[in-house]
């Protein structure tokens, strides 16, 4: 009878939960669903502003093609797509963090919130440096090394796809300092460990910045440079909440 009992409370519980996500899931695509009937109208304007970084670049009269038949049509729509998400993104995260947070201990959620925020903040900040900094000088570059007598003409479907693996990878790749917070916080590492492996992790950004990024210098060094920033601020701020070791506890141990 008792077990029946708890096995029915169990069941309640899943049920519960699976409500809750559900309900959660719908607010999240209902915030992305109206972000995105909102930037719909301005999704031509939108790419135009997007395209400017290569179009202050490209010699006078030059212009974007389209080489495909629905180029113009699908290109400013995964545009408005992708600014939606980015527009929605707290939204998001608000509604993943009201489904965990109620597991959560009191201090978890006390740490869990900030890194949330600084997440986000920090990936808003890579595609902004992506966008204003990073781009004129790929761009200006690439049209400066391109042969006489080769017109640069680039497909607006193929600007597109290049211009937001670049946000993408800058975006991800600032969130290093909270990806070391966390590592700190697991106690897979400390920050002592982290500063004695500085070394190793600059020629690591500057491997993973060959990869991810245009195969051009310029690009490389203005990601590998923030990377090692980044990589010193997690340092500090891992150090900073890294737990307090009690005086005597490794004694002890």
């Amino acid at each position: 009878m008792a077990g029946s009992a708890e096995h029915d409370s169990g069941e309640s519980s899943l049920i519960e939960h699976l409500v809750e996500l559900r309900s959660r899931l719908m607010r999240a695509l209902a915030g992305l669903g109206l972000a995105l009937v909102a930037l719909l109208p301005f999704a031509n304007r939108l790419y135009g502003w997007f395209a400017q970084p290569l179009l202050d670049k490209l010699p006078q009269g030059a212009q974007l093609i389209a080489v495909e038949v629905a180029s113009p049509f699908f290109a400013p729509l995964k545009l408005a797509l992708f600014a939606a998400v980015l527009v929605t993104m707290p939204w998001l995260l608000y509604q993943a963090w009201a489904f965990v947070a109620p597991g959560l201990y009191r201090r978890e959620k006390r740490l869990a919130l900030p890194l949330l925020v600084s997440a986000v903040a920090l990936f808003y900040a890579g595609c902004a440096f992506a966008f204003f900094v990073v781009l004129p000088s790929v761009f200006g570059f690439l049209t400066a090394i391109t042969p006489d007598g080769v017109a640069m003409m680039t497909d607006i479907n193929a600007y597109l796809n290049f211009v937001l693996v670049i946000f993408l990878a800058f975006g991800i790749s600032f969130e290093l300092p909270v990806a070391l917070v966390i590592l700190v916080l697991l106690g897979w590492v400390t920050p002592d460990q982290l500063r004695e492996w500085r070394g190793y992790s600059i020629v690591g950004v500057f491997i993973l910045a060959a990869v991810i990024t245009p195969p051009d210098v310029v690009s490389q060094l203005m990601l590998a440079i923030p990377m090692c920033l980044l990589y010193e601020a997690g340092i500090i701020a891992a150090r900073l909440l890294a737990p307090r070791r009690e005086p005597g506890a490794a004694d002890e141990a």
